[in-house]
């Protein structure tokens, strides 16, 4: 395979896409299309998961209902394999909770030509000062 030349499309497409899902609290456990049965990993806030399931297992365990997210900027670049690789940077505030800062790091893999997240990995960006 090669470069996707359409790689800032398709980041920038597919983050509006997977945001919208996942921010409404009636449609968050969609995001389960999103990943691959057995081939898609994830990182939240450190915590290793593995498989489409168990992804939409933690997602659907975070107890917060509502999202304000803005999104800073989406970063993306093509991978060799055609697929594409997406940093996005944030703010987010959930519930009432005080907003913070995070960033989510996804790659997408080609798949009879669609796309799957095949790595997401997500942090709030919270500082230890002490």
């Amino acid at each position: 395979m090669s470069l996707n030349p359409q790689y800032e499309d398709i980041g920038k497409g597919f983050v509006q896409q997977y945001y919208a899902i996942f921010d409404d609290p009636a449609n968050r456990a969609n995001v389960i299309h999103f990943y691959s049965t057995a081939d898609s990993f994830m990182t939240f806030e450190g915590q290793q998961i593995q498989g489409a399931l168990k992804i939409v297992e933690k997602v659907k365990s975070l107890s917060f209902q509502k999202i304000n997210r803005v999104i800073t900027t989406v970063d993306s670049q093509p991978t060799f394999d055609g697929g594409v690789l997406i940093n996005v940077l944030g703010r987010l505030q959930c519930d009432d909770d005080p907003p913070h800062a995070f960033s989510q790091i996804f790659i997408l893999k080609a798949n009879a030509g669609t796309f799957f997240v095949a790595h997401d990995i997500f942090r709030l960006n919270i500082h230890n000062s002490a």
